[in-house]
């Protein structure tokens, strides 16, 4: 291999310049150095990278490195790989730091073991190869090394270059945690929390849960902030939990900072400031977190906290539902029904409603139904407005169950008893509509069997509601003493309702009963007026 020049220590001025400033113990590596003992030239190189007792300089140190590597000595060998591997005082090559890994991992350097496997594993400076990662991980970790058994632990457990083994992974783990490596306490957490090839313990994983969030584990830390947000295997502590969120959030955990922001929104265990979770969710926003960005979308668009502006909106809205967020979605496709912030295009809106659709979004489901049965943006389908329609009922969305209902009836070859069945699943909801779509179908014995008593219950619910039709039919059967007991005072109370909500026909029907009211009755009428007034 080409052996790189290294400058002449005591050539440059600037070196020349700096010697008062060299401390005895940098002079007298030097000299060691350039006697060439290779523990003095790898020393030398440590403080060069490091700029200690002298300034800082990358080239030089990967100068004396590359002597005392090849003068056999496997830290600096290893530490050749790394500049390599980083590009630090030389052009990044990975096949080099391969090179310079294996020199020293052949003589059984564990870091360097570690490092090896690694890029075996990634592929970096060789083709993939998980059974030579596996071999030199095996190799650190017999040594100690706990990155390696870490790195092994996850081998086993999911069956990447060996047999799947929840025993052995769990060892592994178990190895690395005991020795302080927080990535193998997380995992030991997990699955003493989850009973994954233990039995359940929460216990045992809570404490390496405690153990990892206080190394700094950021994941560790959320979720500990879980456990106590929702008081999940520990007493409800909104403190702690804001405590461990925040620990996690300073170190660019998105999601802790999303969940401060929710905190600080809604004024759950801290005083709400809407000031500190706007910024929580801007800071999570700009790292990808597609809630964080919907929830900036919707404060731009009804200027919660920061000056309205529909173009910012559309602009975060984009960003959570590229990376398919269904609610974005939705929002999205909003903006594009209504023109705000974006030019109005039904076709786009549509588009972004089909997306949250058909991942289940309840309101985009429904919102396209509405599209393809009024050939909105897309073209009419009744057939595919039904569809949309029933996803949407599917999920007790009393809306959509009346809308079911409704284009079943219109459907010659329907059966009118499942029309009946829909209606009454959005009745039984408090829906108006079908409400009184039901009352009809019991009043006329469409799709049921006639029953008044239950016709004017379901009129009685739907007319209570504002319904003027309801009210005007409610009228009539008090009037007729059909479903209820004759009651013209009930009757010229609701008819007088439909006449006011424009009911055709309820203003003339209303002289008729009053014309079948006795003395007292009509003076009982005109007070009740007059208290309205």
């Amino acid at each position: 291999m080409e052996r790189a020049t290294v400058p002449d220590a005591g050539a440059g001025a600037d070196e020349r310049h700096g010697a008062a400033r060299h401390t005895a113990e940098f002079l007298r590596v030097k000299a060691l150095a350039e006697r060439g003992v290779a523990s003095a030239q790898h020393q030398l190189g440590f403080m060069y990278v490091n700029g200690q007792s002298v300034p800082r300089n990358e080239e030089l140190a990967v100068g004396w490195y590359r002597k005392a590597a090849a003068a056999g000595f496997e830290q600096a060998q290893y530490n050749l790989g790394v500049m390599y591997q980083k590009g630090q005082g030389v052009a990044q090559d990975h096949a080099q730091a391969l090179y310079w890994y294996r020199c020293a991992a052949s003589q059984g350097y564990a870091p360097a073991q570690y490092n090896l496997g690694w890029l075996y594993a990634k592929g970096q400076g060789a083709t993939a190869d998980v059974g030579e990662a596996l071999h030199w991980f095996s190799q650190a970790a017999n040594q100690g090394d706990a990155g390696a058994q870490h790195n092994l632990g996850m081998m086993f457990d999911g069956g990447k270059g060996v047999a799947q083994d929840t025993d052995a992974a769990l060892s592994w783990y178990r190895r690395a945690a005991e020795q302080g490596y927080a990535r193998s306490q997380f995992a030991l957490a997990l699955r003493y929390d989850g009973g994954q090839g233990v039995a359940r313990d929460p216990v045992l994983a809570l404490d390496w849960l405690r153990r990892a969030a206080e190394q700094g584990h950021a994941p560790a830390q959320f979720n500990l902030a879980l456990r106590f947000d929702k008081g999940q295997d520990l007493a409800q502590d909104s403190r702690q939990a804001v405590h461990w969120y925040e620990r996690a959030a300073q170190q660019g955990h998105a999601s802790s900072q999303f969940n401060l922001a929710l905190i600080h929104d809604s004024g759950h265990g801290v005083p709400r400031d809407e000031g500190v979770a706007l910024a929580w969710y801007r800071r999570a926003a700009d790292q990808g977190h597609a809630a964080a960005q919907d929830n900036l979308g919707l404060r731009y668009e009804h200027g919660q906290g920061v000056e309205r502006d529909p173009a910012s909106a559309a602009h975060w809205y984009r960003q959570a539902a590229a990376q398919g967020l269904p609610a974005a979605q939705y929002h999205l496709g909003q903006l594009f029904d209504n023109g705000n912030g974006v030019d109005h295009d039904p076709a786009q809106a549509a588009h972004w409603y089909l997306q949250a659709a058909e991942q289940g979004h309840l309101r985009a489901q429904f919102d396209l139904g509405l599209r393809y049965e009024g050939g909105v943006g897309v073209a009419q389908d009744p057939a595919r407005a039904l569809d949309w329609y029933r996803r949407a009922a599917d999920q007790d969305y009393a809306p959509a169950q009346h809308m079911v209902g409704v284009l079943l009836e219109r459907m010659e070859a329907s059966d009118p008893r499942e029309a009946a069945h829909w209606y009454r699943k959005a009745a039984d909801q408090g829906h108006a509509l079908a409400q009184f779509a039901l009352a009809l179908r019991y009043d006329s014995a469409h799709g049921v069997p006639r029953d008044y008593e239950a016709a004017h219950f379901w009129y009685l619910c739907a007319a209570r509601q504002g319904h003027a039709r309801a009210q005007f039919n409610l009228g009539v059967m008090y009037a007729a003493g059909q479903g209820a007991q004759r009651d013209l005072l009930e009757a010229h109370d609701w008819l007088a309702r439909a006449a006011a909500g424009g009911v055709a026909g309820a203003g003339a029907y209303l002289k008729r009963v009053s014309t079948r009211m006795d003395a007292q009755q009509l003076e009982m009428v005109q007070g009740y007026s007059q208290e309205a007034a």
